[in-house]
């Protein structure tokens, strides 16, 4: 696995001055870079709102960080019992809660259908009949207190007659047919509400178009992009005007960090959602359009050195989801010219890295890096140290940190 350039990554030095009272392992969060980032993405975004992915920040106050800036409104959040704990907290910006997937937590939903605050906030995900009728056997919904609904679109581009499917595997909703009957439905079902559509293109929003050292899988990348954003644009305006045709919807969104300006242009879509672009992780540099400024980092400790021009840190083996491979691993950062050595990888407890780099290193060094994916690094840390210009101004707990177990 080659070394990263040390390109974008100017801010390391000063902030591994800021922090060199703390003591490794420890995460990094700074702030002048998540503005930055934030200011970009309500840039890219033509005016309308973005809504904050939650899970791609995992962290209450950075959440609120983020809705107080100028262009944002409203969280995605990842799952009902997470959009009740942040309805609590009031850490949500303010703004309505939609969770982004469909839930079957029985408990959670009794307390939303029983609190007329949580039910006029929070928004819950469907995508079929079958779920309508879940959340009727373990809600009980009320038409005095409806529950809130977001009805997703399924928006993966299939091609030869669907022989070839490209995109996430989510709704059954696929048609603008289909949305809507299940618009029809819902409308038919005392004690809900349809208030918004969703649809994510992930596809599109979630593949980098410019992997590094593969220029060919770029270009095919780019061409599969550009014909599956020309279909969705047509099929979602339909879908979206079939819903309307039963229900005032109080937005649609779409997009993600990778394709807002993208989706943005699309006159049926009213909202769009991001929150990796916020921290910047490595996958975003494997995009043209937009790459983000490294906002998040992680430290650990070199704490063996078994030869030359190898160090090794403890941990490190804080791998990403997704297809097993090597852009899933952690980025080494800073010091530059770091890498793994192919048949060890990140271990989980000790990860030893290679280059000249190494050489220049002691018992008790730091080295910089940065997770594949973004709100995942907070599932190792109880907090994130907040540096501003050349200083720590603060910290402020993970979910994890605060006993929230996110699944």
């Amino acid at each position: 696995m080659n070394a990263p350039t040390a390109s974008g990554l100017t801010a390391l030095p000063g902030l591994a001055r800021a922090t060199a009272a703390l003591e490794p392992p420890f995460a990094v969060v700074d702030l002048a870079a998540f503005r930055a980032n934030a200011d970009a993405l309500t840039r890219r975004a033509l005016g309308k709102p973005v809504r904050v992915a939650s899970k791609s920040l995992r962290c209450a106050g950075l959440l609120n960080e983020a809705g107080r800036q100028p262009g944002f409104r409203g969280v995605l959040a990842y799952t009902l019992a997470e959009a009740l704990w942040l309805a609590g907290k009031d850490e949500a910006g303010g703004g309505d809660i939609v969770v982004a997937y469909p839930t079957a937590d029985r408990s959670a939903l009794r307390r939303l259908a029983g609190e007329e605050h949580l039910a006029r906030r929070v928004t819950l995900m469907v995508d079929s009949v079958e779920h309508l009728e879940f959340l009727r056997s373990a809600a009980a919904p009320v038409p005095e207190r409806p529950l809130r609904l977001c009805l997703e679109l399924d928006v993966s581009l299939r091609l030869f007659g669907g022989r070839v499917h490209i995109g996430a595997r989510r709704s059954p909703v696929r048609s603008p047919a289909d949305a809507l009957a299940l618009a029809r439905a819902v409308a038919a079902r005392p004690g809900f509400r349809l208030a918004g559509m969703m649809a994510y293109e992930s596809q599109i929003a979630g593949i980098g178009d410019a992997p590094p050292g593969a220029p060919l899988r770029g270009l095919a990348v780019r061409a599969m992009q550009r014909r599956s954003a020309a279909e969705l644009a047509g099929r979602r305006a339909a879908a979206v005007a079939a819903v309307r045709s039963v229900v005032d919807l109080e937005f649609v969104n779409g997009g993600g960090t990778g394709s807002v300006e993208r989706t943005a242009a699309e006159p049926a879509v009213t909202e769009i959602a991001a929150g990796s672009g916020l921290y910047g992780p490595v996958l975003f540099d494997a995009y043209r359009g937009f790459r983000p400024r490294p906002a998040v980092y992680f430290v650990l400790p070199v704490v063996r050195r078994p030869g030359r021009a190898v160090a090794t840190v403890l941990g490190g083996g804080w791998v990403a989801s997704g297809v097993p491979g090597w852009d899933r691993l952690p980025r080494p950062a800073f010091p530059a010219g770091l890498s793994y050595r192919s048949l060890e990888g990140a271990g989980e407890v000790q990860t030893p890295l290679t280059g000249r780099a190494a050489d220049g290193l002691g018992i008790g060094d730091r080295v910089w890096f940065r997770h594949a994916k973004a709100g995942e690094l907070a599932e190792h840390v109880n907090v994130f140290h907040l540096v501003a210009g050349d200083r720590v101004v603060g910290e402020m707990p993970t979910y994890r940190g605060e006993g929230f177990a996110f699944l």
